[in-house]
Formats: C-alpha cells, structure tokens, sequence
C-alpha cells in the first residue's frame, strides 16, 4: 500500500506526488513550443473475493487494499456483519484477493469485466440497485458553514489534481474537517477505496458527508446510500436519475458548488443557513493547477 501524505489536517490526505503516480511527458503546445507536462499513470487492479475473479479496474494504484473491500462492499458482495480473515495484495500480479470466513459464490451472476476509468462507463450490478430497497438514511442537519469551509479548504490543498489532472478526488468529511482525501481516474475508485478505509477502521457513517470533484450520477448516489453517509456534495452537475435517487433515500444531494455559490436539489429541509453567502470569498474563475483535467 503506497504511505500515505498525513498531516493535521487530515487523517489521509491526496498522494500529490509519489513513484510511480506520474510520468513527465514531452509534448508541443499551440505555438509550437516544446512542453514537459506531468500525465498520471493508470494500471490494472485484478480484484478476487475468495478463489472467485471479481472484476479488473484502470486505477492509479494507490491504496489497492481499500479499494478491493470498497469495490465489494458497494457491489453488495460483502455484508454488513462479514467475517473477513484476509485481504492480501500482490504488487507484482496486480492483485488483491479478499478473503472471507463465509463460502461466496457469484459465478451465476458474473462474467469477467473489466471497470474503466472512463467517468461515463463502470461496472455495475443489479445488486447496487437491489440494496437500496428499504434504505432510509439518517436526517442528518447540515450547516452551509460547513459546507463553505470545507470547499474553501479542499479546494485549496495540494493534491494530484492540481500537479496532473485528469483525477477526480473524494473527501469524507465530518462537520466542518475533511477527514481522508482519495484519488483515482475514475471517481467511482476514489469512493470505493473511501468505503473500504471505513470498513477497514469500522467508521460510523451517519454523521459523515461526501464531498466530491466528479458529476452527481446515479452510481454516486448509490454508492453514497449504500455507505450510509447521509449527504453528497460536489463542484460539478447532476443526473435526473441521481437526484430521484437522492429524494427516494433521503441523501441532502448539493452540486454546483463554487465559491458563494451552490444548488440543492435534494434535502433542502435538512440545510441549516447559517452563513450569509455575501460574507464568503467568490472563487476566482481559473484554478491554479497545472495539468490538464
């Protein structure tokens, strides 16, 4: 497992250099001059539960360990309450097996896949959208000065987004603390590995907020419900079918969010305002990071 950048700011903070995360690349810009620009790496991560092939993700290859019992633990192929005796990863084989005390087999519902990094393809199950059934989550209040402090932070912390792009991050928050940073390709990894650090730890989730850099689609809602974190917020848009999701289990759904500005479209009941949005800094029009996204 690559170590991770820890300060006391977070509990795991964004990996925003490191071996093998990057490559230099030479390249020629519009006026034709010579360029080094920083391109993150991606590479194969074969996923087993048990003796069983799961499924083969694109990720940058951090934190492989969270990643597998997060892939799983969204994929409803691992249970509240699983005796898990082992997980165990081979750097050289780029794989991670999780073992389990229980006998699991899945060889009727599945066929090897391979998950991409793309943002508009991943593999999903029917059991993601099985488990929602009876899913209520917690009415947890949120306060818009939270969620002003933690955008305003977050946004600002050294990450691999800001040395290459082309990464999405995802941040599990508690109150106004942003707790542990993850980043990969696909924004759907980066949940993934957040939900297998909360496994891993037995964190409790009712208390807990999303925030992330990645569009409010249905699988992101998903994966939020299914965690039990009862809030999502993110700079970018929304799914129609995100935001039904998120008004049928209950999930305060915020996008858009930038500066002084942001958009509910799910849970406004739960907001609490108690910051005037004049009194918060607007967000200058252009970021500072250096690659492209």
């Amino acid at each position: 497992m690559t170590v991770s950048d820890k300060s006391d700011d977070y509990l795991i903070g964004p990996l925003s250099s490191g071996r093998q995360l990057t490559r230099l690349v030479q390249g020629v810009d519009h006026t034709g001059a010579l360029v080094d620009l920083n391109v993150v790496e991606e590479r194969p991560l074969t996923i087993f539960l048990n003796a069983q092939e799961i499924v083969t993700a694109m990720t940058i290859g951090d934190y492989p360990e969270y990643l597998a019992l997060g892939f799983l633990r969204n994929q409803g192929m691992l249970r509240d309450g699983e005796n898990i005796t082992g997980v165990d990863y081979d750097e050289e084989l780029e794989t991670v097996v999780v073992r389990t005390s229980s006998t699991t087999t899945y060889e009727d519902k599945l066929r090897k896949k391979t998950r991409t990094s793309g943002c508009a393809v991943g593999t999903v199950f029917g059991d993601m959208m099985e488990g929602l059934e009876g899913v209520t989550l917690p009415a947890t209040k949120l306060r818009t000065s939270d969620l002003y402090a933690l955008a305003a932070q977050i946004n600002t912390t050294p990450s691999l987004y800001l040395t290459a792009g082309a990464i999405h991050g995802t941040v599990l928050c508690q109150g106004n603390k942003p707790l542990v940073y993850m980043e990969d390709v696909g924004r759907h990894n980066a949940v993934d590995k957040i939900a297998g650090w909360m496994l891993s730890e037995k964190v409790t989730a009712a208390d807990k907020m999303l925030y992330t850099t990645g569009r409010l689609t249905s699988e992101m809602v998903i994966k939020c419900a299914l965690m039990g974190i009862p809030a999502l917020a993110s700079r970018s848009g929304f799914t129609a079918w995100g935001v039904e999701i998120a008004q049928q289990v209950g999930l305060t759904l915020i996008g858009r969010m930038r500066g002084q500005r942001f958009v509910c479209l799910a849970g406004e009941d739960r907001l609490i305002r108690d910051t005037d949005p004049a009194s918060v800094p607007d967000e200058p029009r252009k970021s500072g990071r250096k690659g492209a996204a």
